[in-house]
C-alpha cells in the first residue's frame, strides 16, 4: 500500500467520522432543543437515528459530551467565519461589519437550534466547559471591539465605548436565535437588513459608510464560505 493511497483511506475514515458526529449532534439538538437536556435520554437519540445506544458511545462519551459539543457549534462557526472578514484590509471598517453581520446571522440562521440549547442549558455544562464557550464569545466580542475601533480611527464610526457596544452588537445577533420563526411573518433577508440598520446606529456609522452597504448585498440561501460541520 503506498503512502498515498494510505492518507486517502485515512481522509476518508475522518470524514465518515465527522460525519456522524455532525449527524448525531444534529439529532440530540432537536431532542434537546424540543424536550430538554434533562428530559432526553440516550436511548432516544439513538432511536432517532435508528442506530444502537453503543455507536453514539463510538463518537461521544456520554450525553454530557455531546451537550458540550452542541453548545460550542455557534461560537466556534462565528470565529472561523469572521477571521478572514476581519484580516481583509483593503475594505473599509463599514464594510467588514457589515459582511460579519451578515456572516454571523448566517450562522444563526443554521445552527438555530444549537444555540438556543445552549443558551437554556449552559447550566448543565461541566464548570470548565463553560468557561472555555465563555472565553470564546468574549474572543468574540473582543474581535469586534477593535474593527469598531478602527472604525472610528478612520472616522467611519463614534462610539464612545467600543467593548459595550461590541456586547451589545453580539447581543442583537443571538437575540434572534431565541425568536426566530422559518416561514415566519419576516424573511431572513428583511431580519438581516434590520440587523444590520441597528447595528450601524450602535456603532455610529456616518452616513457615506450606511449608504456604502445598504441597501443589504445580501442573497437569500446562506453567505458564501460558512460550512457545515
Amino acid at each position: 500500500m503506498t503512502a498515498a493511497i494510505s492518507l486517502a483511506q485515512s481522509n476518508l475514515k475522518h470524514e465518515v467520522s465527522d460525519f456522524k458526529r455532525r449527524r448525531i449532534r444534529e439529532e440530540a439538538s432537536h431532542l434537546f432543543f424540543q424536550q430538554g437536556y434533562e428530559g432526553t435520554t440516550l436511548d432516544a437519540i439513538a432511536q432517532r437515528l435508528d442506530v444502537t445506544k453503543p455507536f453514539l458511545y463510538t463518537h461521544y462519551a456520554n450525553k454530557a459530551e455531546l451537550l458540550y459539543d452542541i453548545c460550542r457549534t455557534g461560537i466556534l462557526q462565528s470565529l472561523a467565519a469572521i477571521d478572514p472578514i476581519l484580516d481583509d484590509s483593503t475594505a473599509t471598517a463599514a464594510d467588514r461589519l457589515g459582511r460579519l453581520v451578515e456572516a454571523v446571522l448566517a450562522i444563526i440562521f443554521d445552527y438555530q437550534e444549537f444555540i438556543v440549547v445552549y443558551e437554556r442549558e449552559e447550566k448543565n455544562l461541566d464548570e470548565m466547559q463553560a468557561r472555555e464557550i465563555r472565553e470564546h464569545r468574549s474572543l468574540f466580542d473582543h474581535k469586534v471591539a477593535m474593527l469598531l475601533e478602527q472604525g472610528r480611527a478612520s472616522a467611519e464610526f463614534e462610539v464612545i465605548d467600543a467593548v459595550l457596544t461590541a456586547n451589545t452588537i453580539g447581543g442583537m445577533m443571538t437575540w434572534v436565535a431565541l425568536w426566530y420563526r422559518s416561514g415566519g411573518k419576516r424573511t431572513r433577508h428583511q431580519i438581516i437588513s434590520h440587523t444590520l440598520r441597528m447595528v450601524f446606529s450602535a456603532a455610529g456609522a456616518n452616513q457615506k459608510g450606511q449608504s456604502d452597504i445598504l441597501p443589504l448585498r445580501h442573497e437569500e440561501g446562506g453567505v458564501k464560505g460558512v460550512d457545515k460541520i
